[in-house]
């Protein structure tokens, strides 16, 4: 906050410490100039002011009559400040002065000494300071490591035990192919995930991951409540036997009430993936390649229950609290969008054409929706009971039964596929809140628009890890209709 630049009244005089007579221009005992008391510089609160440090004591002199009135003693020359250079373009703050820095006279108008004369009966003290927050009492010197005595510098100040970081030789720069922290920007990162300069933690890779493969794009972030990212996706391109492209999305949610969720989902995407770009060119019906995908990645995370040889004591509780996730993954091939699914992530299609309705493509797998498919509740009592998110599908080990869910849809217009975990859906639950938080420009620019979408959540809050995929399905218009057609 900046303050008002008028002349503060003087205490005491600068020259003598003794008190000024209200209205004095000229101190009363030594003749002091009060009038040449430097001004208030421009409010500048980057910037530490310091002054000169007190003038030693004065020797004893006898007493002088005070100055007649009429005519006052000759003002002693002001203190001249050199001026601090400006700021350079790059807004680093102006120099900062030490006193000792700065010529300067007393009273008397003779120079001040560079610093108090010390008695040589006493020994130097330093005041405390702290070392990881332990306190170290003042002694007779700072002893180095090595039992070495740091005497002070000239500027009073005493030598710290570490170097100085105004004067410590830069940090070499880490040769090429060497992590460098994401803090300093100049110290490499251990295998631990440290800084072995500045002992910053770095964030994880897959605290957020982003990825654009042509015409789609995956983004997956850890939101703002996990200390780690549970999701994982997937995102290829291949082509069918007749040559025409084939796009994929697979997106994966780590259960969190069951062991090691983020290496579960890992490993979904990436089998799913794999089945996919292998069957798919094979000529497989999109359709089917989904359900023999969601069979593999469900095979890929029960692997991961699987205990290491020399371990069957343990075989009779194999399966309790198995590594699980969810799957949603879409296809668009040969004019076809062929989503898959396992649990409560969603595909939604959001139409080029915003006059034209969006439409929610899934079914969860959750409490919420077989209430609702039953009758018992409408869709917002369901989804306001505390046992909403609770999942009734998933893929691991201690699931009761797979079902994959699969569908396919030919759709007359162009549009967005939206795939998606509960991170996002959680803040745009409805297909209209969803096409209202997706940018118009996303089917052009599919990873912006992703990026967008997980803002949006972490706007919203961010409570959950934040997964999503943009697919742009282009499609000449062919009349009015459904925006979507169930094949």
């Amino acid at each position: 906050m900046s303050e008002s630049h008028q002349q503060p009244a003087l205490a005491r005089c600068p020259g003598c410490e003794e008190p000024p007579a209200s209205g004095d221009l000229y101190c009363g005992a030594c003749g002091y100039d009060l009038s040449a008391v430097p001004a208030r510089p421009d409010d500048r609160p980057t910037m530490a002011i310091t002054v000169p440090p007190a003038a030693p004591p004065a020797p004893a002199v006898p007493p002088v009559a005070p100055p007649v009135p009429d005519a006052p003693a000759p003002p002693a020359p002001a203190v001249q400040w050199p001026a601090a250079s400006e700021a350079d373009s790059s807004d680093v703050p102006v120099p900062v002065h030490r006193a000792t820095d700065l010529p300067g006279t007393d009273s008397g108008g003779k120079p001040l000494p560079a610093s108090p004369p010390a008695h040589h009966d006493e020994q130097p003290t330093t005041p405390p300071v702290r070392h990881d927050d332990r306190a170290v009492e003042a002694g007779p010197a700072a002893a180095a490591p090595g039992g070495s005595v740091e005497p002070p510098d000239s500027t009073g100040d005493f030598a710290l035990a570490a170097p100085d970081p105004r004067t410590a030789e830069p940090t070499p720069t880490p040769s090429v192919g060497t992590k460098v922290c994401v803090a300093c920007r100049s110290g490499r990162v251990d295998p631990d995930g440290y800084c072995e300069n500045c002992g910053h933690a770095q964030p994880r890779e897959r605290d957020h991951m982003e990825q654009e493969l042509g015409s789609v794009a995956a983004v997956s972030d850890r939101g703002l409540r996990h200390h780690r990212n549970e999701d994982s996706f997937a995102v290829s391109s291949t082509a069918l036997p007749d040559g025409s492209p084939a796009v994929v999305a697979i997106v994966c949610d780590g259960v969190s009430s069951a062991s090691r969720p983020d290496e579960a989902s890992a490993a979904a995407a990436v089998a799913a993936n794999e089945a996919l770009l292998e069957s798919l060119p094979r000529g497989t019906h999109p359709q089917q390649a989904m359900h023999e995908a969601i069979i593999a990645a469900s095979e890929a995370v029960n692997a991961l229950a699987q205990d290491p040889p020399g371990s069957a004591e343990h075989e009779a509780h194999r399966h309790q609290n198995a590594p699980a996730c969810t799957l949603v993954g879409a296809i668009m091939a040969g004019g076809l969008l062929v989503v898959g699914w396992v649990g409560d992530s969603r595909v939604y299609w959001v139409p080029d054409d915003r006059t034209g309705p969006p439409a929610r493509l899934t079914e969860d797998d959750s409490w919420a929706a077989q209430m609702v498919a039953a009758g018992l509740m409408n869709e917002a009592e369901a989804y306001a009971d505390e046992r909403a998110h609770a999942i009734t599908g998933w893929l691991g080990a201690d699931s009761y039964e797979l079902e994959p869910h699969t569908a396919s849809f030919k759709p007359d217009r162009p549009g967005l596929v939206v795939v998606c975990t509960d991170g996002l859906w959680n803040y745009a639950e409805s297909a209209e809140e969803m096409a209202a938080a997706v940018p118009p420009e996303a089917h052009r620019r599919p990873l912006h628009g992703a990026q967008v979408l997980v803002g949006h959540a972490l706007d919203g809050g961010g409570h959950d890890n934040v997964t999503v995929a943009l697919l742009p399905f282009a499609v000449e218009p062919q009349g009015a209709g459904s925006a979507c057609t169930t094949v």
